[in-house]
This record gives structure tokens, C-alpha cells and sequence, in this order.
């Protein structure tokens, strides 16, 4: 049996049995509940457990105390459309999904639009976490009838992306700002613009999600390049070898030699397709 904590409204109550504290969604399970009254979870209620990480304890009851419940409602249907597209989703993230929308919306209300430098890249690391944020946002317009812009977006695909792997959002955010950095870093040295567009760099894009993910899974590259890279293209291996380094620091994971090596290997081709396109300008 379950115990009531606290009613949030007619379709969500803040529950616990024993040690597990939990949000349990149903529609109407929490009409004419009191604090204190015990009960059954109906078989179709959605479970969430408190995400014990996101914050310390004491303040996670003031945080569901600050937010209105509508946004724990459309933090579990954002949760749901996730589960439709992946094959494992980590439900835990709905209070700090609900607690991200709340404050994105109450910005926008005092005019108030952070900017997201990094959403092209996330869009391009993470793009099928980002198909779900994009209906993500007709969600919340159908919840609250703001649209929110393509910057927020980007940061629930990352809180997404939380959900289906082992990074937390500040992981992925600063591995998208790594990645971002060095990029401009590698602009700003050669006095050259990379066209994010090109497809030599949605494969580096691509590349590197890859390696995020073999360094989650602990899956290693079959062949070793690095020992022709760096004699080949030793400025491509030098960027490359910096931007493995920074990431390894982020993600606190050491990455092996051959990931750098085939990371050289798209850095030189995004070089040589951007210098011949200046040439032939």
C-alpha cells in the first residue's frame, strides 16, 4: 500500500511506501485524497521515483511546492513520447524536466530568452533526442499556449538524452560546449569559416556521438589509425588529440589512441573541403 504525501491536483499525488518516494499519475487518483491516507496504485498509473541526484532531499519538496503541476504533466507526456522512440527511458527525470519547462516558461513571462550557441551541435550529436524535444514543444504550447524557441529545444534534448544514457545533462552540455569551443578555437587560428552545414561536418558530428556512446558502453575500435594520421595529417591528429583531451576531462573517461585517430581523420577532411572552397572562391 501506498501512502499520500501530498495531492498536487486531481490526476497527480507525491506518494511514498516505505523508503521509495514516488509521483504517481492517474487521471483522477488524486480526487478526495487526503495526507496520510493510504491506498492502491491502479495498474495503468504511471510511476516516477524522486530523482535523489537532480537535488538534495530537502529541497525537492520545495521544488514541487514552486512548480505548478501542470508542468509534471507535461514533463511525463514529453517522458512518454521519449519511451515511443526509445527502447529504454529513465522515467526519473521528470521532476527536473518539469522544473526546467516551469522556469523557461516564467522566463519568457518577464522577457527573459538565454541563448543556446550550442543547439546546431546538439541537434546534429543527439538528432533523435531532438525529434522528440521538438514535439516536446507542441506539448507544452498545448499545455500552456507558449511556444517556446528552438534555444530551449535544444537543452530538453539534452535532459532527453539524460534519460536514454548514462550522461547527466551538465555532462552533455559540456561535452556539446567542448566540442563547440574547438571548433571555433580551430576557426579563429586558420582564419576560416567551416561551413556547419557541410556534410564532412555532420559526419563529425556524427562521429563523435558515436564516440560518446562506445565510451559509455566501453566499446572499443577494432582498427588503429592514429599511427598514420599523425605521420599524415599531424596538425588534423594535434586538434583532434586537444579535443579528446578536453572531452576525456568533461566526461571523466579516458579516451583510448584510435579514437583520436579517426577523429584526425574527419578534422582533415572538414580542413581540406573548407580550404579548397576558400581557394575556389
Amino acid at each position: 500500500m501506498y501512502e499520500v504525501i501530498k495531492v498536487l491536483n486531481n490526476n497527480t499525488i507525491l506518494a511514498h511506501k516505505g523508503h521509495e518516494e514516488v509521483i504517481i499519475m492517474y487521471k483522477g487518483i488524486g480526487f478526495g485524497k487526503k495526507a496520510g491516507e493510504q491506498f492502491e496504485m491502479p495498474i495503468q498509473a504511471k510511476k516516477y521515483l524522486m530523482q535523489k541526484s537532480y537535488q538534495a532531499k530537502k529541497n525537492v519538496y520545495d521544488i514541487i511546492n514552486d512548480i505548478e503541476p501542470v508542468y509534471l504533466e507535461i514533463a511525463a507526456e514529453i517522458i512518454k513520447l521519449a519511451t515511443e522512440k526509445f527502447e529504454k527511458v529513465n522515467h526519473d527525470i521528470l521532476l527536473p524536466l518539469a522544473d526546467h519547462i516551469y522556469y523557461a516558461i516564467k522566463r519568457m513571462d518577464k522577457n527573459i530568452m538565454p541563448s543556446n550557441p550550442f543547439v546546431h551541435d546538439i541537434r546534429l550529436l543527439f538528432p533523435d533526442e531532438y525529434g522528440v524535444a521538438s514535439k516536446g514543444k507542441d506539448v507544452i504550447k498545448k499545455y500552456t499556449q507558449r511556444l517556446i524557441n528552438e534555444d530551449e529545444v535544444g537543452f530538453i534534448t539534452l535532459h532527453i538524452h539524460s534519460a536514454i544514457s548514462t550522461n547527466q545533462v551538465a555532462e552533455s552540455m559540456e561535452a556539446t560546449r567542448v566540442i563547440h569551443d574547438e571548433i571555433v578555437q580551430l576557426q579563429n587560428d586558420l582564419n576560416m569559416t567551416i561551413d556547419v552545414q557541410s556534410i564532412s561536418y555532420v559526419r563529425l558530428m556524427n562521429h563523435i556521438k558515436f564516440l560518446i556512446l562506445r565510451l559509455n558502453t566501453n566499446e572499443k575500435l577494432q582498427m588503429d589509425i592514429s599511427e598514420f594520421t599523425k605521420d599524415k595529417f599531424p596538425f588534423a591528429y594535434e586538434q583532434a588529440r586537444r579535443m579528446c583531451d578536453s572531452l576525456s576531462k568533461v566526461l571523466k573517461k579516458e579516451l583510448p589512441e584510435t579514437e583520436i585517430g579517426y577523429l584526425a581523420l574527419h578534422l582533415e577532411r572538414i580542413l581540406s573541403v573548407t580550404l579548397n572552397s576558400e581557394n575556389n572562391a
